[in-house]
Order: structure tokens, then sequence, then C-alpha cells
């Protein structure tokens, strides 16, 4: 079993660089050091002490753009004409996520031990999916993985700024709807059970919204544990739930069915196939490995069976755009695009297109969702608590007569 060492060296730049490498030997590290253009100045071996690290569930786990990020420096590296140990050094102690910083320094052990980048990547799927291992191999295999890696790079930072996009939008309509939910639960916890003993006192026959507010309130105050540890419970279960298949399934179809929003999902799904089977044909994945990544990627049930239909129908020979005819959810200008694509051997061309008409598409649904929002959740807070307000106050309106 090989050793860790840890060495010094300078650069042909003369900066001092630090590091380790897994080797049998000193004098192996020396070698390897000096073919990768480094003068050793110190070389030792690292102390097999035990070291404990305590590190909590998903503590620091690279998020997609952490991965952006890397990959946008690496490509420049790369294409700077850094060798890929070099930039991989570099990568691994300017990297501000210590989780990701660690997965690169197990890339760059693997690769030093005569694996390649791939392989080395593919380690790691959980940060490497597999439309990025098999672009880079498609890059090692065509010796273009310095615009390879440009291409990826471009391709997440997109996926990065859609997604920022999307949650931008929503982060107003989701803080006045728990405004609202906390503003409704605080009512009927808290002020609405001391109108109820002043109504007990007075006696006489209350309006109907007031007694539906009261009977409301008596439930939440008296169940309050229950609905707490119910919709706890429900939100568990329904978790669960879509992450199964069927669940998943039906809870995709549901998505794309719901009024306005329905489109926004559409959208982006279109958005993410047209994007992805762009980049793994222009980097020269073939077709049926392509189609597999992006039904695997794309990120709604609906649409990766209908891109695995297009892959069954693509081994029997038929053309992309015959089978995506057979489903609704491909708009009949996809189908049209790519077809022309075939015709003139332009695919990736016509995909890149569609994606961009449909990455401007899910922009504005995004300001015209938003600017819909704000004064229709507006008017739903201030319905709602306009109208619990008027329930408490409609027996004052003949407090008279029930003193009488």
């Amino acid at each position: 079993m090989s050793d860790t060492y840890t060495y010094k060296v300078r650069d042909k730049q003369g900066k001092v660089l630090q590091g380790s490498l897994d080797a049998d030997s000193t004098t192996l590290v020396a070698n390897k050091l000096r073919q990768m253009g480094y003068v050793p100045l110190a070389i030792d071996k690292k102390s097999a002490g035990m070291k404990t690290e305590i590190k909590l569930p998903g503590a620091g786990k690279p998020k997609i753009k952490d991965i952006a990020v890397f990959s946008r420096q690496f490509a420049v590296m790369i294409d700077s004409g850094l060798s890929l140990l070099r930039a991989l050094y570099i990568l691994e102690d300017q990297t501000e996520n210590k989780v990701l910083a660690g997965i690169i320094a197990e890339v760059r052990q693997d690769i030093e031990k005569g694996t390649s980048l791939s392989q080395a990547l593919g380690r790691h799927p959980k940060t490497f999916n597999r439309l990025y291992v098999s672009m880079v191999r498609s890059g090692e295999t065509g010796g273009n993985l310095d615009s390879v890696l440009v291409q990826l790079a471009d391709v997440i930072e997109k996926q990065v700024e859609l997604r920022q996009k999307i949650k931008s939008a929503m982060t107003y309509p989701v803080a006045v709807l728990c405004l609202v939910v906390l503003i409704l639960v605080a009512m009927l916890i808290f002020i609405v059970p001391t109108f109820k003993g002043l109504y007990d006192d007075l006696g006489g026959t209350l309006p109907l919204p007031t007694r539906v507010l009261l009977v409301v309130s008596s439930l939440m105050v008296k169940g309050l544990p229950v609905v707490i540890l119910g919709t706890v419970g429900f939100m568990w279960g329904f978790k669960r739930w879509i992450q199964s298949d069927k669940g998943r399934g039906h809870w995709d179809t549901f998505k794309l069915k719901v009024p306005v929003f329905g489109k926004l999902v559409r959208l982006i799904a279109l958005t993410r196939f047209s994007k992805t089977l762009a980049s793994l044909l222009r980097s020269g994945v073939p077709i049926l490995e392509s189609l597999e990544i992006t039904s695997d990627t794309v990120g709604n049930t609906v649409v990766a069976k209908a891109v695995k239909d297009v892959q069954d129908g693509v081994k029997q020979g038929e053309p992309i755009a015959k089978r995506l005819e057979n489903h609704p959810v491909f708009p009949p200008m996809v189908v049209q695009m790519l077809a022309v694509g075939e015709e003139t051997g332009a695919v990736d061309t016509m995909l890149e297109k569609v994606g961009d008409f449909y990455e401007r598409e899910v922009e504005a649904t995004v300001d015209a969702l938003t600017s819909l929002l704000e004064p229709l959740l507006i008017c739903v807070l201030g319905g709602t608590v306009g109208a619990m307000v008027v329930s408490l106050y409609m027996p004052m309106f003949n407090i008279i007569k029930l003193i009488k």
C-alpha cells in the first residue's frame, strides 16, 4: 500500500507550492514532481496518526453554484495552457467550499495514479453528474478538453442563472403566504378566544360567519399539537411519495396541468431538454447516450419518458422528430426545428436556438407571474384578515339587542 508524502516545490515562475502525493517511496515522489515541471525543495512522509473529523450530515455539500465556479475556473486554466494537475492543485487551494476542495484533491490523486479525468470525476456522482462526466470524456477522446470545459461552464452557469431567477421571483409570494398563515394562526389562537368569552356572556344567537370562526378557533386552540403533528406528518409523507417512482410521475403530470404555473414548468423542462441535448451532441457524445443522459437530467418524468421513447425510436433507425410528434408535451415548433436540423445535419445548432427561445420565454413568464402575483397576494392577505375582522365585529352591530 502506498504512503502519503507532503512536499514543497518551486514552479517555473519561482513560486513555492505545497501539496501531497501518494507513492511508494520518496524517490518516486521526486520523479513525479519533476515530470510535472516542479523543482522539489522538501519531501516528507506524512504521519500515520489517527485523524478524527466530525461532519454534520450535508454540511458544506457543494451546491450547483460551487460546481459552476469550479468549472469556469478549470476551463480558463486549461484554455490558458496549464497542465491538468497544475490546474487541479490551484483549484484545490482556492476553492472556498471545503467539501468540494476535498473532492478536487481526490480527483487529482486519482489522476496522479494514472486514472483519466472523466473516470476520476465519475467516482463522485453526487457532485459531478452523468452530463458532466460524459462531456469531459468526449473532450478527452476528441482532444478538445479545453473547449468542452468552457462549454460545460456555460451550461452550468445558465442553469444557475435560471434557478436564481425562478427563486427570486418566488421569494415574495412565498413570504406573503407565510405571513398570511402566521396572521391567521395568531388571530385564531390569541384574538378570537377573547371575543368568544365576551359573546358567551352576552348570550343570543351569533351570525353564522362568527359562529364558524369561533368553532375553527376552538378546534385550533384545543387541537394545536394535533394540527402541528398532522402538518409535519403530511409534509413528510408527501415528500416520501414524490420521491417514489409512481408518486413522482403523478406529481410531475399534475404540475404540467396546473393553470398558469403549468406553463412555466413545461417551459423549464423544454429549456433543459434543448440545452442539455445540444451541449452533449456538440461535445461529441453519441446520440443514444446523449438521449439517455438528457432523460435523466431533464427534471420532469413526463418529458423524460418522452425522451426515452425517442431513444427507442433512434435505436430502430427513426428520426428524432418522428417520435417527438407522439408526445404533446413537445410543441410543434420543437418538432419542426429538430426535423430541419436532422435534414441539414445541424441538430445541435437547432436545439441551441430552441433552448435560447424557451429560456427567453421562461424569463418573460416569470416576470409576468411576478407582476400578477404581487397584487393578487396583497388582495388575498387583505381579504382574509378583513373577513376575519368583519366576522368578529358583526355581533357588535347588534350588541344593543343582545344586551336587552
